[in-house]
């Protein structure tokens, strides 16, 4: 709490000046002092970050709802700090109905160690260490842990009596970063997750006859499947048609699984940010890939029950939209071997795993499975932190999902659902309480989700209009490549994208991040002149967007001429444009597109 004054008094000051600095709160001043961040845009010079190796055993013995695991995590101390604890996430505990983890023992460097389970609504908890933790040295724990599964409709539990989605199982070391130290920020179910990049190795033992679909790669099909189940995995690894590798007379005549009490499947996946896990006795299993890029398949599953239309489309859909990211937006080919879809309830993503519900619309169940496919890139590429900044993904993903929606659906079609389902509410709505995009997401006190999604999608989108579609992916190259594997923060952000397009853009970040804007444009007067016309148009919401203005003509012709948010460069609030036309002009229009007006009725103006 005292953070958010101590930003906002700093933004007031700056609004009040009329500058156009990008305020930062005194931590992240620091981060740049310190050269472990640079306002070049890159990685600083003693930029570090921690990392975990993870060794999880887990037993899910369906219908019993019960995870039992246990796991090693070697934890890699990179910073200069000493560290006198580990702060230990259990995201588990923040469901309050059930699924509370209890840690039934935890060893700390071959010492047993207490643990409060009385904590059970907490997900954090400081753990004291013995002796410290040196910088550049590791440390290995072990933690034996339980709970039962949720019940509720969510981001993990039971779909079915036997099909369960998994996932925020483990007890897991917190961030400890160059700006904050120790994320301790609560996880209360709206906000999300910030994790280091880690290695796991995950082993889950499940009854005979129930499979397992998991973030990584299958270390042991041959053991686990029968022989022509495997058969068909590894034939849909080249295949560009769906092969349907498990169908429901498989299940039937039980040729799915190795036909052992239980089976063990090993999982394996390197330098990622989570891991998620789905079982089911009587899930279909769909597989094909798709080139994303030269000489480099990756495989698209997915695995659903039978009765659901929409997920009988989703291997194409996935083939498609993978492909699409990969060689247009953002470009960059997609950094994983697979990626698998799993019905459940949530529409949410994890590392190769997207848990999506059941809807009878297509077009929809396509657009919702891009949006958490484009989460590939932001947050799991960057590793950006979704729970302070949550626009730093969902906004991408939101833009990503309009820019595959063009090619899907087509102009007018991706135009009017992005309008409908992004921007329409903000829009519209009142705006006397907006808060700055930079607000922490904890903080936000108005819209939470536009200042997650919509306005900082717009603001991606309005960009780009600004720089052309050539010099924005230059820049957003430069971003992407410098914060690889890494854990961005805004500055980061406006500083590569500045370096990236070799323009200057404060003015235009301020504009969108620092200030309460909205879109309202109005056109306050037109004077004829010898070679057209001058319009005067005003800025009355204060955010620098893209718009048309469309010329009607007396002989029945129209004309429309684009503007970039380069026209609100040197004043925010007001501008003025010649329009060139030997023609007379019966009537003129402002058209923001996807760039919603929250007025329209001072848009337009009619000769009189």
């Amino acid at each position: 709490m005292i953070r958010f004054f101590i930003v906002f008094a700093s933004l007031f000051l700056a609004l009040q000046s009329g500058a156009q600095t990008l305020t930062m709160p005194a931590e992240i001043q620091k981060a740049y002092a310190n050269g472990t961040r640079s306002v070049n845009g890159k990685p600083g010079q003693k930029y570090w970050q921690n990392h975990g190796r993870y060794t999880i055993s887990l037993t899910v013995m369906p219908p019993d709802s019960t995870v039992s695991g246990k796991e090693e995590i070697v934890y890699f101390n990179n910073s200069p700090d000493t560290l006198r604890s580990l702060n230990m996430k259990l995201i588990m505990n923040a469901h309050q109905a059930s699924g509370k983890l209890k840690v039934d023992e935890i060893v700390i460097r071959e010492n047993k160690v207490a643990w409060d389970n009385s904590k059970a609504t907490t997900t954090n908890q400081l753990v004291d260490l013995s002796a410290p933790l040196m910088p550049h040295d590791s440390i290995k724990l072990n933690i034996t842990w339980h709970y039962d599964l949720s019940f509720r409709a969510g981001r993990e539990g039971i779909i079915d009596s036997t099909s369960f989605y998994i996932a925020y199982f483990y007890p897991r070391v917190a961030v400890y970063d160059d700006y904050k130290g120790w994320d301790t920020q609560p996880h209360l179910g709206s906000l999300e997750f910030y994790n280091d990049f880690n290695d796991y190795t995950v082993n889950v033992t499940v009854p005979a006859n129930f499979m397992v679909w998991a973030t990584g790669t299958l270390q042991n099909p041959a053991e686990v499947l029968q022989p022509a189940i495997a058969e068909r995995l590894q034939q849909s690894m080249t295949s560009d048609s769906t092969i349907h590798v498990v169908t429901g007379q498989d299940w039937s005549n039980k040729k799915v699984t190795a036909q052992n009490a239980t089976n063990t499947w090993k999982w394996a996946a390197n330098n990622i940010s989570d891991i998620a896990l789905g079982i089911s006795d009587h899930y279909d299993w769909d597989a094909a890939s798709v080139v994303v890029a030269k000489k480099r398949r990756v495989s698209m599953q997915a695995a659903f029950a039978d009765s659901s239309v929409d997920f009988h489309h989703s291997v194409q859909f996935g083939r498609y939209s993978l492909a699409w990211f990969s060689k247009n937006w953002p470009g960059i080919p997609y950094p994983y071997p697979k990626s698998n879809v799993f019905q459940g309830f949530a529409d949410m993503e994890y590392p190769m795993m997207i848990n999506d519900s059941h809807t009878s619309d297509l077009g929809f169940a396509q657009l919702v499975q891009d949006h958490e496919q484009a989460h590939t890139y932001f947050p799991f590429y960057m590793g950006t932190n979704e729970s302070y900044y949550a626009f730093m993904d969902e906004g991408w993903a939101t833009t990503f999902e309009y820019l595959i929606g063009l090619s899907e659906k087509g102009q007018t079609a991706a135009d009017d659902f992005y309008k409908k389902f992004r921007v329409t509410r903000w829009s519209l709505g009142p705006h006397a309480k907006e808060n700055p995009i930079i607000t922490p997401s904890p903080d936000v006190t108005f819209g939470n989700g536009n200042n997650a999604y919509g306005k900082p999608s717009l603001s991606y989108l309005a960009l780009k209009d600004l720089l052309g579609d050539k010099r924005f992916k230059k820049a957003l190259h430069n971003y992407m490549n410098s914060w690889n594997g890494k854990h961005p923060i805004p500055w980061d952000y406006f500083y590569s994208m500045e370096k990236g397009s070799k323009k200057k853009l404060d003015w235009f970040f301020y504009n969108w991040f620092f200030t309460p804007g909205y879109i309202d444009l109005a056109l306050d007067k037109v004077d004829k002149t010898s070679k057209g016309y001058t319009l005067n148009i005003k800025n009355m919401g204060g955010f620098a967007v893209p718009f048309n203005v469309i010329a009607t003509y007396d002989d029945g012709s129209t004309e429309s001429f684009h503007q970039t948010p380069i026209v609100w460069k040197h004043n925010p609030k007001e501008t003025t444009l010649p329009i060139k036309t030997a023609k007379q002009i019966k009537s003129l229009k402002l058209d923001g597109g996807i760039f919603m007006d929250a007025n329209e009725k001072d848009n337009a103006w009619t000769a009189n």
